[in-house]
């Protein structure tokens, strides 16, 4: 699936944020602690979700439960 149907497709599975506490980047512009969110694409490293903004961004597992 290319990147740029990710918006249009389906969600695979829902996921809880658990912190937004990066050392690196800033997360807390976008992702809230305790929300729900609908994950569009997954790899063995990152989860791509619809974050705050509308848009589909690519975090961390770490972030999630």
């Amino acid at each position: 699936m290319s990147f740029k149907d990710w918006t249009t497709a389906p969600t695979i599975r829902k996921v809880v944020c658990k912190h937004a506490n990066a050392e690196k980047y800033v997360v807390t512009n976008v992702l809230t602690p305790g929300k729900e969110y609908d994950v569009k694409n997954e790899t063995e490293e990152f989860i791509f979700i619809v974050d705050n903004s509308g848009k589909v961004g690519g975090y961390y597992k770490t972030y999630f439960e």
